[in-house]
Order: structure tokens, then C-alpha cells, then sequence
């Protein structure tokens, strides 16, 4: 596919994508406080990601404004993103931080969505990963004999909706044979985790923010064993280990080495455009459209000076993972990889939906 070639061309040896804009003429924003939309409950990826860019995004704008995060979870993610379309003003006092969550109900034409990507300008484009976990007894028989495990075991697992991220679990659990019931309905990622830890849930998925900061301790203290990553890509668009969890096996590898599971054909060709679009240009931080140029190179330039810091690759690592993080046309090229699935990847994927969940879109 495309997208693949698009990718290696953004991609870089060190992670981080970060292009120079032209010069922001003088925007002054002290005093100012900036509102930073996330269009999903705290706790999750996407609350974690904001929360740790807010204040050195802060500190790099000029005049230091504060900026103020602001979960506005519900319809899975479409009621916030749709907020900031109708709303937002073209001032660069708002901002929306959206997700895969945001970015597949715009590609499967949900009528939930009231909002184009196309108006949008964006100026950093985070990619992430995602990490899947069992509690321990499940966890040890996935590794003694899983398909004894997947063969005999009802699995139970919080959803925000089919057509939101959870998309790509869901599929994953179907390809390897898993009877999962999706319990949908959550506001954010971190209702997931919630459940799983309260015991309603045996099986759970964190992008890899929330998987580093909420269920690594779960891990550490012996209630969580993860099971598999969705994997990276590298710069020839092959799904390789995930660099920050190089020790867990991708979702490629336990297909491969599940019968009934195919890394060929319809349904891995849809699963695999999916997870491009939901994790290679996961999360993305928007002006409204109508913003100036000069507010755009402003924030622009704020987020390159943040991936610039000395010590970003460290406190980045610890807080969100090792991925790319892009400004400028690197960034527009990871908006495109969000926004644009091939057209039969996208069929097959409202079929499976119509099919699978009833859903009709």
C-alpha cells in the first residue's frame, strides 16, 4: 500500500520527526490560557499524552500561556472533536488532541461525525502502540497451551465501540479464534483498564502511555502478564517489534503461530491498514481551521522546541514510549496516513462491522 512508502519516507533512525517551520511573527500569548480538548475520560492514552505535553508546550509558546486540559469524553470521541468543529475559535485559544478513536469513525463515515480532518491544521502528530494483557491465570495458559486456552475460554473485554481504536483488538481477538464480548459503551481506554483491574474484564488493551504509566505496576506486581503488542513498522512498512517493548511478540506473531490465524488475505490486509491508521499517526494536536499562519508556525515551532529539548527523548521514553513525534510536513504526512485507508480495506472493514457487531454505516 501506499501509505507504507509514505511512512518510510517520514520515518528516522532516531524517532523523532520534526520539520522547521518558517519564522511565527510576533504572537504573544501571556496572559493567555490555552485550552487543550480531549475528547475522552482521564486516565487513558490520550489524557496521558496531553497531560505530558501540556506543560512544555507551556513553557515553549511565547508569553507562556497555561495550558488547561480538558476531557470531553462521549460518543466515542465524536462528541469533543465535533465541539471544537462547531466552536473552536480561530484565535489559538482552543486546541483538540484527537486519536485513532477520532480518526475511525471518520473513515467509516460514522453520522455520528460532524467534522473534517481537511479543516483541520495540524501541528504535531504522535505515533504510539498498544500493548494486550491477561490477568495471570489466563496469562500462564496463554503461554502453556493457548489454543487450549482460546478453545475452552470465554473472554470479556471493555469496549468504547467497534468502529472507534478498539477496532483493531477486536478484529485481532477474531483472527486468532478468541470468543470476545465487547462490553461497549466506555468513554476512554482507561474504563477499560478499570474494569479489567475491578475483575469485569478478562482482557484488556492500553496504547502504550497509559500501558506504561497504569499497567506496567499491575505487571510489576504480578495481576497482569501481557500477551502481545500491534507491533511497529519499519522503514519498508514490515510490522516489527514494538521499540518499547521489544520483549513481547507482535500480533503478526502470534497470528503466525496460531492455525486458523493468516497474515494474508482480506481480513489482514484491512486489520493491518487499520493499525497504520490508528497507531502509526495515533494522536494528533489541531488549530481550527481559519487559524493564522502565524498562530500555525507558532504552535508549530512551540512543538518542535519541545522534541528539540536535550532531554526529550529521556522523559519522552518514560512517559510515552520510543515513537515518532512530527511537526510541519512531517506531520501532514502523518495525517494523511490517519485519514486515508484504501477504499477496499475500508469496504471489507463495514462489512465485518455489519456482520459481526449489526453496525451499518
Amino acid at each position: 500500500m501506499a501509505h507504507f512508502g509514505t511512512l518510510a519516507l517520514a520515518a528516522t533512525a532516531g524517532g523523532l520527526l520534526a520539520v522547521t517551520a518558517a519564522p511565527a511573527q510576533a504572537v504573544d500569548l501571556a496572559g493567555e490560557t490555552i485550552e487543550w480538548i480531549i475528547p475522552f475520560s482521564e486516565g487513558g492514552g490520550s489524557d496521558r499524552w496531553a497531560r505530558f505535553y501540556a506543560p512544555l508546550l507551556s513553557e515553549a509558546l511565547p508569553g507562556q500561556p497555561v495550558v488547561v486540559v480538558k476531557n470531553m469524553p462521549g460518543a466515542g470521541s465524536t462528541k469533543g472533536a465535533n465541539y471544537f468543529a462547531e466552536r473552536a475559535e480561530a484565535d489559538g485559544l482552543t486546541i483538540l488532541g484527537t486519536s485513532g478513536s477520532t480518526q475511525f469513525p471518520y473513515l467509516l463515515d460514522d453520522p455520528r461525525v460532524k467534522f473534517d480532518y481537511a479543516d483541520w491544521e495540524v501541528v504535531l502528530a504522535s505515533a504510539t502502540g498498544g500493548v494486550a494483557y491477561l490477568p495471570p491465570d489466563l496469562g500462564e495458559r496463554w503461554q502453556d497451551d493457548r489454543a487450549a486456552l482460546i478453545a475452552d475460554t470465554y473472554f470479556i473485554y471493555g469496549s468504547q465501540g467497534a468502529t472507534r481504536l478498539d477496532l483493531v483488538p477486536l478484529l485481532a481477538f477474531e483472527m486468532l479464534g478468541m470468543q470476545v464480548d465487547a462490553v461497549f459503551g466506555l468513554k476512554g481506554r482507561g474504563d477499560g483498564r478499570l474494569m479489567f483491574e475491578r475483575g469485569e474484564a478478562n482482557i484488556d488493551y492500553q496504547t502504550s502511555s497509559a500501558y506504561l504509566a497504569n499497567v506496567v505496576p499491575l505487571v510489576d506486581d504480578g495481576q497482569a502478564v501481557p500477551i502481545m503488542t500491534w507491533g511497529s513498522l519499519d522503514a519498508d512498512g514490515t510490522i516489527v517489534r514494538d521499540p518499547t517493548f521489544p520483549d513481547i511478540p507482535t500480533f503478526k506473531e502470534v497470528c503466525e503461530a496460531t492455525e486458523g490465524c493468516e497474515t494474508v488475505g482480506p481480513a489482514w490486509e484491512a486489520w493491518k491498514a487499520f493499525f497504520i491508521a490508528g497507531f502509526a499517526a495515533q494522536k494528533m494536536v489541531f488549530l481550527p481551521g481559519g487559524a493564522s499562519q502565524d498562530m500555525v508556525d507558532t504552535f508549530t515551532n512551540a512543538f518542535r522546541a519541545v522534541t528539540e529539548r536535550p532531554d526529550f527523548a529521556d522523559i519522552s521514553a518514560r512517559r510515552l514510549g520510543v515513537y515518532p513525534q512530527a511537526t510541519g510536513a512531517s506531520a501532514e504526512t502523518f495525517k494523511r496516513l490517519a485519514t486515508d485507508v484504501p477504499a477496499e480495506a475500508r469496504a471489507w472493514i463495514k462489512a465485518w462491522l455489519k456482520d459481526r457487531y449489526g453496525v451499518e454505516l
